[in-house]
């Protein structure tokens, strides 16, 4: 049964490529201004499973509903934030233009341009590299730019695929903070991690593994319901790795 409030509905949806199934059977839901993990290891299905939510890619099966709308519809893209694991960006272009770019995309004009193109690095500390080339930048700071061009048009959902890989842990912090904020204001968010200490800092997290999920609850609940002492273990736990 849905939850009619829930921000994210997925209904038995799987996907696959040709023959190869790719995700199973996934159910959930994601309610309102929650952080919601996915945590898995890399081929797991967590990029699939977040490019359906997004309406990036279609379900080959089940159903995928945002805010009550079936997806995939094009309608959807200025209420979500997607940030994907590699870097969409013009790098010929400076950071100022790119975000300007995308700003366009998202209608936003003027003074509310200025303003939030200037609130956006801020946050990811990239103000004193506004005009610099993207193909001067480091991993870790096309990463960050990634994430203020996601937050550019305040959207009321994020989803986020592995935000802070390459990001030094002092500013991964402070991005952390950031979100935690973010949800207190009632925006949703969405990110796929397969850093534990990152797992542990969602409100819920879906355990993913071979394209099938193998559970959902708080990480303290996950932990102890698995009788274990830490994420990691219960990961392993709920994978059928141990008894």
């Amino acid at each position: 049964m849905t939850h009619p409030t829930s921000v994210i509905n997925v209904s038995h949806a799987g996907k696959k490529f040709g023959a190869k199934s790719v995700l199973e059977d996934i159910t959930l839901e994601v309610q309102p201004g929650e952080t919601f993990g996915l945590l898995g290891p890399s081929g797991s299905g967590k990029t699939t499973l977040v490019k359906l939510l997004s309406g990036i890619d279609e379900a080959s099966s089940g159903e995928i509903h945002v805010f009550g709308t079936l997806m995939p519809k094009l309608s959807m893209l200025n209420r979500i934030g997607y940030m994907a694991q590699s870097d969409a960006l013009y790098t010929e272009l400076s950071a100022l233009e790119n975000l300007q770019f995308f700003a366009a995309i998202y209608g936003l004009n003027g003074s509310r341009r200025r303003q939030r193109i200037a609130e956006v690095m801020e946050l990811v500390a990239l103000s004193d590299h506004l005009h610099k080339r993207v193909d001067q930048y480091s991993g870790g700071m096309k990463r960050r730019l990634s994430l203020a061009i996601t937050l550019l048009h305040e959207p009321s959902l994020l989803i986020l695929d592995e935000p802070t890989v390459g990001i030094d842990p002092l500013l991964r912090k402070s991005i952390w903070d950031e979100l935690k904020i973010l949800n207190t204001k009632g925006t949703t968010i969405v990110m796929t991690t397969h850093v534990m200490d990152e797992a542990e800092k969602c409100h819920r997290l879906g355990m993913i593994r071979d394209g099938q999920l193998l559970a959902v609850d708080t990480p303290e609940a996950l932990i102890q319901n698995a009788g274990k002492n830490s994420i990691e273990e219960a990961f392993i736990y709920y994978g059928g790795g141990q008894s």
